[in-house]
């Protein structure tokens, strides 16, 4: 009797359904990414003021 020897696409359907799963999530991401952050999370915008004094270095001494 003869083998079959057919070997076409039996081992691609694994690799194929982790391609689309890892497609699916890129998807999600790029959409939570352009549409500006996580649905319900609030846009709080911060103000920050930072005041620190002035300090001069200190003075070179001169080579005699």
């Amino acid at each position: 009797m003869a083998e079959n020897t057919n070997s076409s696409g039996g081992g691609n359907s694994g690799l194929a359904f982790i391609v689309g799963g890892l497609l699916v999530v890129v998807i999600i991401i790029a959409f939570f990414v352009f549409r500006g952050g996580m649905p319900g999370a609030e846009s709080k915008k911060v103000d920050v003021d930072i005041n620190v004094p002035e300090v001069s270095a200190p003075a070179v001494p001169t080579a005699n």
